[in-house]
């Protein structure tokens, strides 16, 4: 069997709910054994996340999969050195308390390097460890709002909005297991520990390619557009006849020209530079709405690829079940939980030619792995593990 990228890379997963979670969760998809540490009596929030069925949340089946996890009480004094002790046996630690919170516990970087002089550590958090606001708490909502993007999501005339999903959470994580590589890479390089300080704002601002640049050369900020881009026309949500939303952006000459062609609109063929496209934004707008307006879904998306059209229903989560191309690719998977219970979600993002990311193993238990992970890695004795659950420790 090939071996899998991540392959003996051993990680250990401080952080909570999920950007840091995530982080350990792309990289246990490719081969990383990833060992979760959890406060005893509840573990991660995200394991009571409703939906709940026979107490187990549907999201902590997709969190938790392919990691084991460790109770410890890091509040405890003896946490940190045990911590330590387990920083020693692993090649990456993923955090995101507060820097604050991280040397109260006795485990932020310069502690824990003492254990494993190599270390890499990535630690996530709300605004970063350095500048003003370093020990401010902050969620994803947070770092939306303070990067910028909440400002220009929603209605022109309306209140900014969040997206539906905390995506600060998912570009962040996505990121996180990004940057590990690169640390990872260069200790390989120079054998020198590794420090990654990402902010949770950071990943998003960076993502907003045109956000900053735009405001440096107009002076003006990107306001709120609906689903309009600024760049960009047409790009919006088209309603069908059948009442049924397309997703319909002509990013470029080429697709515009192609658009035009299949409206059969030829007085629009000359409008052919984005930004006379974007000056006549409400006529174009109302021409594509309109012709949209009379055709069915279907029919519509059979003629559209035909023509070369980039454009894509609207799908809920029922529609992505139902969707044969979704099928085809794998992209939604059923995984026995620990119960043996088929759960269905999201497989693994992308091919490649010689590895796969891969689902080993389900969601665990609250400590299932505890004693197994102090014996075998730490190599604690069982009257020494018993101590330490005696003590409260673990």
């Amino acid at each position: 069997m090939t071996r899998a990228p991540l392959d003996r890379i051993t990680v250990l997963d401080l952080s909570t709910i999920l950007a840091g979670p995530l982080t350990s969760s792309l990289l246990a998809e490719f081969g990383a054994d990833v060992i979760k540490v959890e406060e005893p009596s509840a573990g991660d929030p995200a394991r009571t996340y409703p939906p709940v069925v026979d107490g187990e949340s549907a999201h902590w089946s997709v969190l938790g999969r392919n990691k084991r996890s460790v109770t410890i009480d890091l509040h405890h004094p003896e946490a940190g050195e045990l911590v330590g002790r387990i920083v020693g046996t692993v090649d990456v630690v993923i955090t995101n308390f507060r820097p604050a919170t991280l040397r109260r516990f006795g485990i932020d970087f310069d502690q824990l390097v003492h254990w494993r002089p190599d270390l890499v550590m990535v630690h996530i958090s709300a605004f970063g460890r350095t500048g003003p606001y370093a020990d401010r708490p902050g969620f994803a909502r947070v770092a939306e709002a303070f990067a910028g993007l909440t400002h220009r999501t929603g209605a022109p005339d309306g209140p900014p909005v969040f997206a539906g999903y905390p995506i600060a959470d998912g570009v962040t994580g996505m990121y996180g297991a990004f940057a590990a590589m690169l640390a990872l890479r260069q200790r390989d390089l120079t054998g020198e520990p590794q420090l990654v300080d990402i902010a949770l704002y950071e990943p998003l601002l960076r993502m907003m390619e045109d956000f900053i640049a735009d405001y440096d050369v107009t002076g003006q900020p990107v306001m709120r557009q609906g689903n309009e881009n600024p760049h960009i026309s047409p790009n919006n949500l088209y309603r069908t006849r059948d009442g049924h939303w397309l997703a319909l952006p002509a990013s470029t000459d080429q697709m515009w020209q192609r658009l035009v062609k299949a409206m059969g609109a030829d007085d629009l063929a000359d409008v052919g530079d984005m930004t006379d496209r974007v000056q006549l934004r409400r006529r174009i707008e109302a021409r594509v709405s309109d012709f949209v307006a009379e055709h069915d879904l279907e029919s519509l998306m059979v003629d559209l690829t035909a023509a070369g059209v980039a454009a894509g229903p609207v799908n809920s989560a029922a529609d992505i079940f139902a969707d044969p191309h979704i099928a085809e690719r794998g992209s939604i998977v059923r995984v026995p939980d620990r119960h043996g219970r088929p759960r269905a979600m999201q497989a693994p993002a992308g091919r490649f030619t010689g590895f796969e990311g891969t689902i080993r193993t389900p969601a665990p238990a609250l400590g299932e792995h505890t004693d197994d992970v102090l014996r075998d890695l730490v190599g604690l004795d069982e009257n020494e593990i018993a101590t330490l659950h005696t003590r409260g420790v673990v």
